[in-house]
């Protein structure tokens, strides 16, 4: 795999510090140890050894990773194998995109308490969209997908929302069939995000 040719670790290695001096109050523990291990990746930090070939002999200098989960240098394989694998796992079936954003008046407190309202998201995205589903009077439905988190919008505003991949349908309740939504519909938003709201209070009620 050839290197790109920007890396992130390029960008916190000159800028870290001054990054850090400025928002690193805002960050918690495990972001601060993230960008520490970014920044000393694959660097005589963290020492090194000396690959050889087995055909030729042929020796070659490599330093350490820093093997730090949120390094992408040291997992860009493992991601690429997890994508591949979630292909493989793809239902003969449309997709629905659905976006979920985080009440703007909670961004500060997620900021402070990710662990807690992040969870909090998951949650109450995953049981508003299995319970409307699941109601005979919409898509009446067992449904399944995955979510993933982002915390930042394209103009690295903070903007924590939900990107949810769903299948086009469900099983119905007794698993005999495979129960299609409606060709450009999935369910009514207006009902979704009252479930949503009303979970997400009941929710902050008992953090």
């Amino acid at each position: 795999m050839s290197r790109p040719p920007l890396e992130v670790a390029d960008v916190v290695r000159p800028h870290g510090d001054t990054s850090l001096a400025r928002y690193g109050s805002t960050l918690s523990g495990e972001q601060h140890r993230a960008l520490r291990a970014m920044a000393l990746c694959r660097t005589a930090a963290l020492g090194g050894h000396i690959p050889q070939c087995d055909s030729w002999g042929h020796e070659l200098q490599a330093y350490n990773s820093c093997r730090h989960r949120s390094c992408p240098k040291c997992h860009g394989t493992a991601q690429a194998a997890w994508r591949a694998a979630r292909e493989r796992e793809m239902l003969e079936t449309p997709y629905i995109h659905v976006i979920v954003t985080l009440p703007p008046a909670l961004g500060p407190l997620a900021l402070q308490n990710p662990r807690p309202l992040y969870g909090l998201l998951f949650r109450t995205v995953a049981q508003t969209l299995q319970d409307i589903a699941g109601d005979p009077k919409h898509l009446g439905a067992e449904i399944g997908g995955f979510a993933v988190l982002h915390t930042w919008g394209q103009q690295l505003h903070q903007h924590p929302h939900l990107h949810c991949v769903l299948p086009a349908g469900g099983l119905a309740p007794d698993g005999t069939q495979w129960l299609p939504c409606r060709s450009h519909f999935f369910l009514p938003v207006r009902v979704l995000s009252r479930r949503f709201r009303r979970l997400s209070l009941e929710g902050l009620a008992h953090i």
